[in-house]
């Protein structure tokens, strides 16, 4: 059936860096921007047996991955196979699941886009009468094949998120089901603000208020740091799985649903992004704002390579967990985390982005060499992040609040960044650049501005302020952000056009959305 998912971004207000070890603990915000993911299914004539996906991301340039896919063997799981765009590559396809044919086999999974003109001009399908109804259906009108491969679209960059997601949920729904799996349309939307809008196109009202055209190729995009992948590969992960299984087996309303897609999840976005990370980005996707303790690796450790054999066994196992004691280790307290009634957590997008990965290596590089003074600066920088979530959670219950009340708030806060710059000097990352510092100190001095930190691993993305929830202090933090100018030469490279994201926290995590909300961009 067609099904649609969306999840939240993210921001770990504190934790950054200590949340990578289960000693410690992040304290992670959902944001109420989503990453959509609908899905329903690719229509083919009678008698046509065609094994493809297709996946597409319209809101920005060419956003288009076509995907072959098999049940490989061992038990190995479902190999998938990015594809040339072009008609030459479905008519391959069919030949792979119709005809047997080792040769076409080899060649497909070599690389589609090195057909020769000569191969185009020597490939007909209209001896075969199932496949010339298929291509009659496609209407391209093309007889000439030399013709058909100048018009095709060179194979598109691999997307590892997209395609790692693909290829896990697809395995895991294999050992639910003896039935095929039917060819299926997948189409992503953003909303607006996980990415900075250097692109975006004025017609972009012209679908719908909440999807923008972006008006750039993917790779181009500028990111502003709202966990886009996790929140993809969340919603990704259970719009294919409500597509395929049947409605009872997976149901994302409920823990033991949630738990699923949560552990899929963790598995597939690990594998995309080639190694085990904390996975607090996935947690806050699946179920929203909370306190996170990460799981152990060697959860996920043991499950190997796709396509090796057992792994579909495997998977399986890790994703169901209903072993005793159970494998996922995972501590997420939704109940800890609150905002107050009165309070607001708004980001503020810089337009620049910072390289996430270099940045933790360095970190703990440090750390290793300074195990004694890292232990003493680690453990206070927990007790600053768990007093921030203690006083959240007691002004959320204490009541009506006023400016006055803050004060403690304010003090925590500046005692939390005090703590980041300490590290960041130390380990000599720019944790808290001075243009940020800058920045912050500027509209922490706004009437109605709490304080602000810079989220997670720090350095250039967009950060995260606490400011009364009224429309005046929105208003006056959006004009001031507007005009604010970097005062040192040297500073302006690193930032770009500084706004106020149209994003605040969100408690809720994954949800179904009603397929109708996208019909005008697929």
């Amino acid at each position: 059936m067609a099904a649609a998912v969306s999840a939240p971004g993210k921001v770990l207000l504190a934790g950054g860096y200590l949340v990578v070890d289960r000693d410690y603990t992040g304290l992670v915000f959902g944001l109420d921007a989503r990453i959509h993911v609908y899905v329903h299914e690719l229509h083919t004539s009678s008698g046509v047996s065609l094994s493809e996906i297709i996946v597409r991301s319209p809101q920005f340039r060419a956003a288009e991955w076509r995907y072959g896919y098999r049940v490989t063997e061992d038990n190995g799981g479902v190999e998938v196979v990015q594809l040339a765009g072009n008609v030459v590559s479905l008519y391959l396809l069919w030949f792979q699941r119709n005809m047997r044919c080792s040769y076409i086999q080899c060649n497909l999974r070599l690389s589609l886009r090195l057909l020769s003109p000569t191969d185009c001009k020597d490939f007909s399908p209209h001896s075969y009468p199932a496949l010339d109804a298929y291509y009659t259906q496609l209407g391209a009108g093309i007889t000439d094949y030399q013709a058909l491969y100048s018009h095709s679209s060179p194979i598109q960059p691999r997307n590892p998120f997209v395609e790692t997601a693909l290829a896990y949920t697809l395995t895991y729904i294999s050992c639910h089901t003896s039935s095929n799996i039917k060819p299926a349309s997948i189409t992503i939307l953003a909303d607006s603000d996980y990415y900075s809008r250097q692109g975006v196109s004025t017609s972009s009202t012209t679908h719908t208020n909440r999807f923008v055209d972006f008006g750039v190729p993917l790779h181009k995009a500028h990111k502003t740091g709202l966990g886009s992948s996790a929140a993809l590969v969340t919603a990704f992960v259970a719009a294919v799985l409500l597509h395929y299984l049947p409605v009872d087996t997976v149901v994302i309303n409920t823990d033991a649903g949630k738990t699923r897609v949560h552990n899929l999840a963790q598995a597939a976005h690990c594998n995309a992004q080639g190694k085990i990370g904390s996975g607090f980005d996935v947690a806050a996707a699946v179920y929203g704002s909370c306190i996170y303790r990460r799981f152990s690796p060697a959860v996920l450790e043991h499950l190997g390579e796709l396509g090796s054999a057992g792994f579909a066994k495997r998977l399986l196992v890790t994703v169901n967990d209903n072993s005793i004691p159970k494998l996922w280790d995972t501590q997420i307290k939704r109940s800890e985390i609150d905002i107050p009634k009165g309070l607001r957590l708004v980001m503020c997008d810089v337009d620049c982005g910072s390289e996430t990965p270099g940045m933790v290596k360095k970190v703990f590089a440090w750390r290793k060499e300074n195990p004694e003074e890292a232990a003493l600066l680690w453990a206070t920088l927990q007790k600053g992040n768990e007093d921030l979530a203690s006083e959240l959670r007691s002004l959320a219950t204490g009541g009506r609040t006023s400016a006055a009340s803050y004060e403690n708030l304010r003090d925590i806060i500046l005692t939390i960044r005090s703590l980041v710059r300490e590290m960041s000097e130390k380990a000599g990352v720019p944790i808290e650049p001075k243009v940020q510092t800058e920045l912050i100190d500027a509209c922490s001095e706004l009437p109605g501005v709490v304080g602000g930190l810079v989220p997670g691993a720090g350095g250039f993305d967009a950060i995260a302020m606490l400011i009364e929830d009224s429309p005046e202090t929105v208003d006056d933090l959006s004009r001031f952000l507007d005009d604010y100018k970097v005062t040192e030469e040297g500073q302006k490279a690193m930032i770009g056009k500084i706004r106020l994201l149209d994003v605040k926290q969100e408690m809720g995590g994954i949800k179904a959305e009603d397929v109708n909300l996208y019909h005008k961009w697929v």
